[in-house]
């Protein structure tokens, strides 16, 4: 048994802000984390990857980028960069250690873990993100499929699926890069898209959208949204003649009430009007050679690569959730009340604009807040 007033799981970027917050109040904690390394998926993450935020709304509390770090952080600078954050705090995570189940208990909350030891604080803090578990759906057909089929996160790069055919499904924002990669090194690419998708442009006019979106929601929302719409008309015209349809909601508007981040272009709108990604409809059935579309045209293809996203799953670690999450399974606030008082949520809230990492630092100081006030 372990007891410390602060339990944090996960040490990736949210568990690495709440330990620095708790660090500088001097409240004692302790951090488990499931991998060998504080900001893990950052390491496993595809191998062009780099922020979609700038740097300046993108780092942990207390520790800025370092100057020469470029506007938008490559993948593995950022895992330099949470490294130097636990060593800069003195956060040293158990590592190997990966929460099963929590219970309350007198004075707080108890946590299981793969070990068999067992963590009890009166505050626990989730910081596993809602990346935590890759959804992979199955297909009719999938077994007599001859390729090989996999999910988004066991992609690295190109290399892999040179002079093959490969269809991406699923166009959120690791979709539509990884068809950009695979494209940009003339691999034959297809982007299987289910239905409308909001595309935003990184930059526009020069300027990081980010910090366009940042301004726009202190408008009201009518004419923010409007703002946004007109620049999305100007950036990329008409795409239904490539495949690709518009949802009604403007991008910061389905953000707000849905929590889905449009997709942020880095070039695959470029690639799709040049011919070189085809979009086609979403995959109703493998076949031995491809896949046969909703719209029942057939495509052979050697790879098929599942980008259908993540899930957070909090659930699985608490039987006793009701009214704490809302229908995408994510907590409706970062800080619980009543009977999951002493529990927080941190780095799960999808519904604001300027990015998870900004949030991250805003919502890690309500809690350390929190934490302190209580004791």
């Amino acid at each position: 048994m372990s007891d410390n007033t602060v339990l944090i799981i996960g040490a990736g970027p949210a568990g690495l802000a709440m330990g620095g917050r708790l660090r500088q109040l001097g409240i004692p904690f302790d951090i488990i984390e499931k991998s060998a390394h504080v900001g893990n998926a950052w390491r496993e993450h595809y191998d062009r990857l780099r922020l979609h935020t700038v740097k300046e709304h993108s780092y942990l509390p207390g520790l800025p980028f370092p100057d020469e770090y470029p506007l938008y952080v490559t993948r593995q600078l950022m895992a330099d960069y949470y490294e130097a954050y636990a060593k800069a705090f003195g956060l040293r995570p158990h590592f190997g250690e990966e929460a099963l189940g929590i219970s309350p208990v007198e004075g707080g909350w108890a946590v299981r873990a793969t070990s068999g030891k067992a963590y009890t604080a009166r505050h626990v803090v989730f910081a596993t993100g809602v990346n935590r578990v890759p959804y992979r759906p199955s297909f009719a057909g999938e077994n007599s499929f001859t390729g090989q089929v996999l999910h988004s996160r066991s992609y690295k790069n190109h290399k892999a699926f040179v002079r093959q055919r490969v269809l991406v499904a699923g166009m959120g924002n690791t979709g539509a890069e990884i068809a950009l990669d695979l494209s940009e090194n003339g691999i034959i690419t297809y982007l299987s898209v289910r239905g409308p998708v909001n595309i935003v442009p990184r930059d526009f006019m020069g300027r990081p959208t980010q910090k366009t979106a940042l301004l726009l929601a202190r408008l009201p929302n009518w004419l923010g949204d409007w703002i946004g719409a007109q620049v999305q008309s100007i950036a990329f015209g008409d795409l239904r003649p490539y495949g690709l349809e518009k949802p009604v909601l403007p991008p910061a508007r389905q953000l707000r009430e849905t929590g889905k981040t449009p997709v942020i272009d880095l070039g695959t709108v470029s690639q799709i009007k040049a011919g070189r990604i085809k979009v086609v409809p979403e995959i109703d059935m493998f076949t031995e050679r491809g896949v046969r579309l909703a719209d029942g045209q057939e495509v052979e293809v050697d790879s098929v690569i599942l980008a259908t996203g993540y899930r957070a799953e909090l659930e699985s670690f608490m039987p006793f959730t009701d009214g704490l999450f809302n229908t995408d399974g994510l907590p409706g606030q970062c800080i619980g009340q009543g009977k999951y008082e002493g529990l927080y949520f941190l780095g799960f809230d999808n519904y604001k604009p300027g990015g998870i990492l900004g949030i991250i630092r805003q919502e890690s100081e309500m809690i350390a807040e929190k934490i302190a006030k209580a004791g």
